[in-house]
């Protein structure tokens, strides 16, 4: 257990502040409509690409980054550390990091890292970690690419779950994209009338 206390699970339950990411992107058909809702709301989120979508739709990353939100690394192929060989999981990982800088025209900053699937061998963590890269995982999981849950369980998840310094996971993907819209406007207005900010990491 103590090594997974080197994973970042969430943040300070002393202030009002919630950690809205967003997994799997850019992908057009739901990434800008995520961008317009964070703006309405002045809220800040990270997203966490994979590194051939960013090569697919360069424009969108771009739009990530100057509205002021946070970057991390999801692979370049969104890949599953448990059934990959670690040798192919890192060097997608260092594809991914080289595209982020290639594509944002800087190294961005904090290295941010979150697993595909949640799934990493504790050999895999242990070099991300070695190059400076924190592991973000999760407090709430939204379950919005899960096709067997209603959007309104979905927005139920958050909505219960989520406190002081909590890290939720979204996904600005085609399989997630009907829930996303229907639930991260509802959060956005409900966690904002009590008094939270949304911040990148």
């Amino acid at each position: 257990m103590r090594f997974f206390s080197k994973y970042v699970w969430r943040f300070s339950l002393d202030t009002k502040e919630i950690y809205l990411t967003f997994d799997d992107g850019p992908t057009p058909e739901i990434t800008d409509f995520v961008l317009d809702a964070l703006k309405k709301y002045n809220a800040k989120a990270t997203f966490f690409c994979i590194g051939k979508n960013i090569v697919n739709h360069p424009d969108i990353f771009n739009r990530i980054i100057i509205e002021g939100h946070a970057v991390g690394n999801h692979t370049q192929n969104h890949l599953k550390g448990w059934s990959t060989e670690n040798e192919v999981y890192l060097e997608n990982v260092e594809v991914c990091e080289k595209t982020i800088t290639r594509y944002g025209n800087a190294t961005i900053q904090p290295k941010i890292f979150r697993p595909p699937y949640g799934k990493i061998k504790k050999s895999q963590a242990k070099e991300i970690l070695k190059k400076g890269y924190k592991i973000i995982m999760w407090t709430v999981l939204s379950a919005d690419f899960d096709t067997s849950i209603s959007k309104e369980k979905c927005l139920q998840n958050v909505l219960k779950n989520t406190k002081n310094g909590s890290i939720i996971v979204f996904h600005d993907s085609i399989k997630a994209a009907e829930k996303v819209s229907f639930v991260l406007p509802k959060v956005l207005k409900e966690f904002s009338k009590q008094g939270f900010t949304f911040k990148a990491i």
